[in-house]
């Protein structure tokens, strides 16, 4: 991140993001340089702003991925990275016969993304598998 980003994390669980701020600050980070929103990312990511976003990281909700990775296209800038964690959910995905929800949802998500003109990705086999895509 250059020295004037700001690095905003999103996590329903306010936990998460008390341990977060304590590691940020212990490691010497400015308040200024990130920002910790408590909330649910389904109803935050549509209030941040069109455009401003170099990354965005998908880890949440497995069956709110298509939402998510609605609101990425939007959120990010032209060149900036959508990184979409666990695509291959525990060999769920790729297996046309499983009928999970989180197994039809990744596909449809993943779907939404190899189908669009908007961006360029490579999945990356590593653990439940990653999904990174440029956006166009």
């Amino acid at each position: 991140m250059g020295p004037d980003g700001i690095l905003t994390s999103i996590d329903a669980e306010a936990d998460n993001q008390i341990s977060a701020r304590a590691l940020f600050v212990r490691g010497g980070f400015s308040s200024s340089r990130f920002r910790l929103i408590a909330g649910a990312p389904i109803e935050i990511m549509p209030k941040l702003r069109d455009g401003a976003y170099d990354i965005v990281f998908i880890n949440g909700d497995k069956l709110e991925y298509v939402e998510y990775v609605a609101s990425a296209l939007r959120l990010l800038r032209h060149g900036g990275l959508l990184i979409v964690n666990d695509v291959l959910w525990n060999d769920h995905v790729a297996d046309p016969d499983d009928q999970s929800d989180e197994g039809i949802i990744i596909r449809e998500a993943l779907e939404a993304i190899t189908g669009s003109e908007s961006y360029t990705q490579a999945m990356l086999p590593v653990g439940n598998g990653v999904l990174v895509a440029v956006k166009d």
